[in-house]
């Protein structure tokens, strides 16, 4: 199986599935593009261009980067990302994945989320509804320090949410749980040290194209 292995203490994880825990289908979509790319099968012209050298996938998600390219053996790359991330190759990774505790359904990364976000936004919605109440006549036998307590209960929930949030869930992954991330951190650390080649993919599989080498390489990608 071409999607070699990156390993991390006692689990670990093929190339693809370093890649979804970082960045999700897209990701996986892009180190496919540039595996495929460095072993001269694929052709990514720094004009954006994909062109299929080698028609012959070795894997599922090399068949389906080729099958997106289409018949003529040649795309731009945009369409075939996006179409190579919703494959059913991918969708198979996720669910391997998240059976092994190592990714979060898609439903619940966007509750955790979208939850976040809405304390977030408390925050400075209670603040300036405080600053509001301050400067709005008060009856003269109501101490203006009074009015502030009365926002100080609910901003220090809120605030009290976040610091919650932030022990027990952050970072707010949108794919990887939290046994995904541990195991990510030992990838950011080091890759798994077994050759040149695997070293270089497993960086692009967790820090995306931006760890591509080559300029031209990621032109293409640009």
């Amino acid at each position: 199986d071409r999607a070699r292995t990156a390993g991390a203490g006692d689990r670990s994880v093929t190339l693809y599935e370093a890649a979804f825990l970082s960045g999700g289908p897209r990701r996986v979509a892009d180190v496919t593009l540039v595996a495929m790319a460095r072993q001269r099968r694929l052709l990514l012209a720094h004009t954006g261009w994909a062109t299929v050298v080698d028609p012959c996938g070795r894997d599922e998600m090399e068949r389906s980067v080729i099958g997106a390219i289409g018949p003529e053996g040649q795309s731009p790359i945009a369409p075939v990302r996006d179409a190579a991330a919703t494959a059913e190759p991918v969708r198979g990774i996720a669910d391997r994945l998240v059976g092994a505790g190592l990714a979060v359904p898609d439903t619940a990364a966007t509750t955790i989320a979208d939850a976040v976000r809405q304390v977030r936004l408390a925050v400075p919605v209670v603040l300036a509804l405080a600053v509001t109440a301050l400067l709005l006549p008060v009856p003269a036998d109501v101490p203006r320090h009074l009015v502030a307590l009365w926002f100080a209960l609910p901003l220090t929930l809120t605030l009290s949410c976040l610091a919650l949030a932030r022990a027990e869930v952050h970072p707010y992954a949108r794919w990887a749980s939290p046994a995904g991330q541990r195991l990510l951190v030992t990838l950011r650390a080091g890759g798994d040290g077994t050759g040149d080649d695997r070293a270089y993919l497993t960086s692009v599989a967790v820090h995306g194209v931006r760890a591509v080498g080559e300029p031209d390489l990621r032109a293409a990608f640009a």
